[in-house]
């Protein structure tokens, strides 16, 4: 099987989906150097530009990845089991995170703690569902795949929902919690820009 090559009109190689998430990895780290090195309104921005960002890529990947992962290649259900658990683990200490607020003085050794995990996690899908999907899907599948992630992360919610790391569930959540997640991220945009 030849190696990936992007094409000419997408130099970045997202038409293809292993290449949009790990571009997406890529995105998320240097949001977390973000929120680390700004201060008082700036870390609050950022922290939810990061938030925003880990809940939708992670409820994308939970509706069209981990799925296909388990489906495509015989011994992804515990590769996937492991995910998902991390990523519910990640969901918690997130929300955790959201709910102490950048000001409060835990709040960096917390989010250093975050940062540790999803680095990890990042890491571990690149290694294993990553280059499976590499091996297994021809170019035309994982143009699909990047095309589905798109849409999901079109209607995903914007805040982590601890719990709800499966497909169907994400698929039956998902966009009542999208609503709610928007339409609170809205307000507080409003709130932040009347004040």
């Amino acid at each position: 099987m030849s190696k990936y090559r992007p094409r000419p009109q997408d130099p970045a190689g997202e038409d293809d989906v292993v290449a949009l998430l790990t571009h997406q990895h890529g995105q998320i780290r240097n949001l977390f150097d973000e929120v680390e090195a700004a201060t008082g309104a700036d870390r609050r921005d950022a922290f939810h530009r990061l938030v925003r960002m880990l809940a939708i890529h992670e409820t994308a990947e939970e509706e069209v990845v981990h799925p296909f992962a388990r489906r495509a290649f015989g011994d992804a259900s515990e590769v996937v089991a492991e995910r998902l658990e991390e990523e519910r683990q990640a969901k918690e200490q997130l929300k955790a995170l959201e709910d102490m607020g950048p000001e409060d003085p835990a709040f960096l050794p917390a989010l250093l703690a975050l940062r540790e995990a999803v680095t990890r996690h990042a890491r571990a899908e690149e290694r294993y569902e990553f280059a499976a999907l590499r091996r297994t899907a021809d170019p035309q599948r994982l143009a699909r795949m990047a095309t589905a992630v798109r849409a999901a992360e079109a209607t995903a919610p914007t805040h982590p929902h601890p719990g709800v790391e499966s497909g169907a569930k994400n698929l039956a959540l998902g966009p009542l919690a999208a609503v709610v997640d928007r339409t609170r991220d809205a307000l507080r945009k409003a709130n932040r820009s009347d004040g």
